[in-house]
């Protein structure tokens, strides 16, 4: 119950007016909402106020704090280990967490992480691991201790008990036009992240045509605001840019991306893939007390993957979540999409570059993610990549290969594959892939 009584409308105006609101008026407007006592056109105008004349960092955190304690917060001080997890705002391709999890958990650092499903042309953690037969990612609180206690890591969905109220902003967001706030964004995120009962956080915070923030400026603001939301809380939180002009890897869809994980968990995987992972679970191990320096530990994250000990580990929680863990080892047992088909490149050069939205909207069209809440995810479609930017390619060769069940779907996609490549003369400078670290003392170029 709010200390106070407030003026649900006088609230909305002080915020419509662009003056700063207290945090016990913050928590009354969530709190009445939740509590179904505040309509969804009050609630839409205080967002959509909130969105032209932003929150601060005090506000954005208020509005955390509020989300977090709308539900069950998580005490997981009879786990021993520092807690630690990851998240990421979001890419095409990127598959990252079915990896880093695995090699920071077998260390004894307990990972308990709750993810999300695929939104918009990104993919989601969740979609991933429903492709793998039988894995649960729904479970109840209990059980999601149950697993974290025994396996040292959890990968499951966002129950009803565990903020409530961001899943309900997010919907009324969603049909608002109010998603692209960073302080909104931050919030979110830092409220399901904190409700898990972590003591600390690494974000992936993604900029580029394949991710949600399209410029670095955007990026680095989310990052800053993530960062100090998570020191608000007494939390030790990290924050990486990353660029996600390109996909990640060479496989984009949910299945793909299992393989594309197995592989990087079994020292096989892409380059690209596997720098980003090492940075993020380095960072973990360090920060979950099991190495001085983040570079320390992205050796000892190198050495989880060369030794086997990640894999296994994967092994260990697929068997533990209902997954069957015979159909990693062997490909071919899966169900192949029914059709498939290649894209050529029009002209010889060199690939300059490979749009990741295009890609990840064709992914889409194929059947990977969802256009609406309804939508089925196929587990089997996806695009496979066969050249990445600054490889040289020949007029003919394959550029990609898209796979389907849904024959229509086929043209669609295959025009926005076709427009993804840029194909040049010569030869483009490789961009970086990490760019940024942000932390309590500040951003540093890396």
């Amino acid at each position: 119950m709010s200390a106070k009584s407030y003026n649900t409308v006088s609230l909305i105006a002080k915020k419509r007016d662009g003056k700063i609101l207290e945090r016990p008026e913050i928590s009354h407007l969530v709190e009445q909402y939740t509590r179904d006592k505040m309509p969804d056109y009050q609630m839409s105008a205080f967002l959509m106020a909130a969105f032209l004349n932003g929150l601060n960092e005090e506000e954005a955190s208020g509005l955390t704090h509020a989300m977090l304690h709308s539900g069950r917060v998580l005490d997981l001080g009879d786990i021993p280990g520092k807690k630690v997890d990851k998240h990421s705002t979001g890419g095409v391709g990127d598959k990252l967490s079915l990896i880093l999890a695995p090699i920071v958990a077998s260390y004894g650092i307990p990972v308990p992480m709750i993810s999300g499903r695929g939104l918009g042309h990104t993919g989601g953690t969740l979609d991933k691991l429903e492709s793998i037969p039988g894995f649960s990612v729904d479970m109840t609180l209990e059980r999601y201790r149950e697993v974290l206690s025994t396996c040292g890591m959890v990968m499951a969905g966002q129950t009803e008990e565990v903020a409530p109220a961001d899943k309900r902003l997010y919907a009324l967001r969603d049909v608002t036009a109010t998603v692209e706030s960073v302080p909104l964004i931050a919030s979110s995120i830092m409220s399901k992240k904190l409700a898990e009962g972590i003591d600390a956080l690494v974000l992936d915070v993604k900029f580029g045509s394949g991710a949600f923030m399209k410029t670095p400026e955007e990026a680095q603001q989310l990052a800053e605001t993530l960062v100090a939301i998570g020191d608000d809380f007494g939390k030790e939180t990290i924050a990486y840019l990353t660029d996600m002009n390109q996909p990640l890897g060479y496989k984009i869809g949910n299945w793909l991306e299992v393989e594309e994980a197995m592989e990087g968990l079994q020292d096989r995987g892409p380059e690209d893939v596997m720098q980003v992972t090492h940075v993020l679970a380095g960072t973990m191990i360090m920060l979950g007390g099991k190495a001085e320096t983040v570079e320390e530990g992205i050796e000892r994250s190198k050495e989880a993957v060369g030794n086997g000990q990640a894999y296994d580990k994967w092994l260990e929680v697929t068997e533990a979540q209902g997954g069957d863990a015979a159909v990693l080892g062997n490909y071919e047992s899966y169900p192949k999409a029914k059709y498939q088909f290649d894209i050529e490149a029009p002209e010889s050069g060199y690939l300059s570059a490979t749009d990741a939205y295009k890609i990840g909207a064709a992914s889409l069209e194929l059947g990977a993610g969802r256009k609406t809440k309804e939508d089925r995810v196929d587990p089997a479609a996806g695009i496979e990549l066969k050249h990445k930017g600054g490889d040289p390619v020949k007029k003919g060769e394959t550029l990609a290969v898209g796979f389907t069940n849904n024959k229509e779907a086929i043209e669609i996609a295959g025009d926005a594959m076709r427009d993804a490549f840029v194909i040049t003369p010569e030869k483009g400078e490789k961009p970086e892939l990490i760019t940024h670290r942000v932390d309590r003392a500040g951003t540093h170029k890396i």
